[in-house]
């Protein structure tokens, strides 16, 4: 993966300031039997998820997670992972087709190559997407520079 060592800082403070924020996390995986599981620095920080499975590319088209998504009553989704250009970038086509506002964390996610991550990106920017970061989308969620809640986001990010 481009990048590694970022992408995966980057997930690991998503993760636990979504958790910290009460966000709730639909982890999915492809294919774990034939790719391999999700790492074990992700792994880790989900004790109390478990992961669904899918072999389409994009999550939206996956019974469970439209399920979850259901559950949820949300409207918004930030979307991280593996691959931007393949799996990010169809779930998110799909969710836009479903009304839904759609953010990727483009530090949150890669593609095997550079052009391929940038390409996914660009892509999901021309069709309505929002792009952020992860310590952008945390703070907008968070609202105020007060609190302990604050105090911990930051020392993430740092």
């Amino acid at each position: 993966m481009h990048d590694r060592e970022d992408l995966v800082k980057n997930l690991q403070i998503l993760i636990s300031g979504a958790k910290l924020l009460e966000i709730p996390i639909i982890w999915m995986e492809q294919l774990p039997d034939k790719l391999g599981p999700t790492i074990p620095e992700i792994q880790e920080l989900l004790p109390d998820i478990e992961p669904i499975v899918k072999d389409v590319f994009s999550c939206a088209r996956n019974e469970e997670f439209n399920g979850r998504l259901q559950e949820l009553h949300g409207h918004d989704i930030i979307l991280a992972g593996i691959e931007s250009h393949v799996c990010v970038y169809q779930t998110a086509m799909d969710l836009l087709g479903q009304d839904f506002t759609v953010h990727v964390a483009a530090d949150a996610v890669s593609s095997r190559t550079d052009s391929n991550k940038q390409l996914g990106l660009e892509r999901m920017l021309l069709e309505g997407v929002v792009q952020t970061s992860v310590e952008m989308v945390l703070f907008e969620l968070q609202g105020v520079a007060t609190g302990d809640r604050f105090r911990e986001l930051a020392k993430l990010v740092k």
